[in-house]
């Protein structure tokens, strides 16, 4: 059985990390850089950093905080928020990220998913997609952009396929309706597309205790869970939360 991975996840809007309820009312919570050191030290296996309003406020990441954080993390990081070409895809990666996150930008202009897989393999490129139930949707849910704040025309299962078929590597799926809820994750949604593409697929939105994490590894199918407002509040440690998954039979790494 593959490794499951427990990814945090840094919101950043201007220098800070932050955090929301369903991507509205957000708090500080944060240095960036400072708490992905803590989090590297803590146990994570991946960090994601999202420059949140850069795609709204139509400018390019924060590149210098990206670079600082790259300097005292080792382990994998994506990054994403207002990544619209590969010229930026190159930056980030040159500044330290492993990955680089697409969302409102691949909506907008799919080929920069074909392009990037290319340029720099589809290891590199993760399609962020951003989903709200609506039962006008043939799937029942919709992909929405810049934040979660504009609804498309796009299905979530239709859309996160074509991503695939375009190249990209994973797929972060994130659920506006059960974000920052800490009620748990869309397990519907997450099954849904876990089980329709062949790439790996991180479930983020909801995550309020360890055991949401085995029912998303566990019914969500999911490959990874993304966790913020459990550990940015210090509910639980990353060390607690592995270790609930692995006497539960989730093989997750271990530290030590």
């Amino acid at each position: 059985m593959l490794e499951k991975r427990v990814i945090v996840c840094l919101d950043v809007r201007d220098g800070r990390t932050t955090k929301g309820i369903r991507f509205k009312d957000n708090i500080d919570v944060g240095d960036p850089v400072e708490m992905a050191r803590f989090y590297y030290e803590e146990g994570a296996d991946e960090l994601v950093f999202y420059d949140i309003t850069a795609s709204a406020e139509k400018r390019k990441i924060m590149i210098d905080v990206v670079r600082k954080v790259a300097e005292v993390i080792f382990i994998p990081f994506s990054v994403g928020g207002g990544i619209g070409s590969v010229s930026d895809m190159r930056n980030v990666l040159l500044a330290g990220a492993e990955k680089v996150s697409v969302n409102s930008q691949a909506v907008r202009n799919p080929e920069i998913i074909e392009e990037g897989a290319s340029l720099f393999g589809s290891q590199c490129i993760v399609l962020g997609l951003d989903a709200a139930y609506d039962e006008t949707m043939p799937s029942g849910y919709r992909v929405y952009i810049d934040g979660g704040r504009t609804p498309t025309e796009l299905d979530a299962l239709e859309w996160s396929k074509r991503a695939e078929s375009l190249g990209a590597g994973e797929i972060v799926l994130n659920s506006i309706d059960a974000d920052g809820t800490k009620n748990g994750y869309e397990l519907n949604l997450t099954r849904l597309i876990s089980t329709s593409v062949h790439i790996p697929v991180v479930a983020s939105g909801g995550a309020g205790k360890p055991e949401h994490l085995y029912e998303v590894f566990t019914e969500g199918r999911a490959d990874a869970a993304l966790i913020a407002s459990m550990v940015h509040f210090n509910m639980y440690s990353i060390s607690e939360i592995k270790d609930f998954l692995n006497k539960r039979g989730i093989h997750v790494r271990m530290n030590g």
